[in-house]
C-alpha cells in the first residue's frame, strides 16, 4: 500500500459513494487521498475479506489504521482540515447513535441516489489517484 497516501475504499457502483468521492476529489487539494472501491483487486488484497464485502460502509485507512462507517467519513473530513475539519463535534454523539443513522441511510442508498451498472471509470485525470 502507498504508505504516504490515505486510502478511500467505497462501494463503485454506489451513487451516494461516488459522489462522496467526487466531493473529495474536488476539495482535496494537498492530494491525500487516493481511491479504490470495495470491488477492486486492490481492496481484496489490503482489506480483511468482511470489510470489502460489506458494501454499505466506506472504509479508509491513514497511517496504517483502518475505520469504517462514521468514524472513516469524519477521519476524512478531518485530514481535509477547516471548514471540513468542524465536524469533530460529532464525537460528542455516542458513535453507536452515529451509526445507526449512517446504517438508516447506508441501507437506503441504492433507493434515494441511485446505482450505476457498473463501477466507477476515473477520468484521465484521476487516473493516478485511483488504485485498481
Amino acid at each position: 500500500m502507498t504508505e504516504s497516501k490515505k486510502v478511500i475504499y467505497f462501494d463503485g457502483y454506489c451513487g451516494l459513494c461516488n459522489r462522496f468521492v467526487d466531493f473529495i476529489l474536488k476539495i482535496d487539494k494537498k492530494q491525500l487521498f487516493v481511491f479504490s472501491s470495495l470491488q477492486s483487486d486492490y481492496a481484496k488484497f489490503n482489506l480483511p475479506k468482511e470489510m470489502v464485502r460489506d458494501l454499505r460502509s466506506i472504509v479508509v485507512t491513514i497511517n496504517g489504521k483502518t475505520l469504517q462507517k462514521t468514524p472513516a467519513v469524519l477521519a476524512i473530513l478531518k485530514e481535509l482540515g477547516t471548514p471540513w475539519s468542524y465536524t469533530k463535534i460529532f464525537k460528542y454523539v455516542p458513535l453507536p447513535i452515529l451509526n445507526v443513522g449512517y446504517d438508516l441511510v447506508a441501507a437506503n442508498r441504492y433507493k434515494i441516489f441511485g446505482k450505476r451498472d457498473s463501477c466507477r471509470l476515473p477520468t484521465q485525470e484521476e487516473k493516478l489517484r485511483f488504485m485498481t
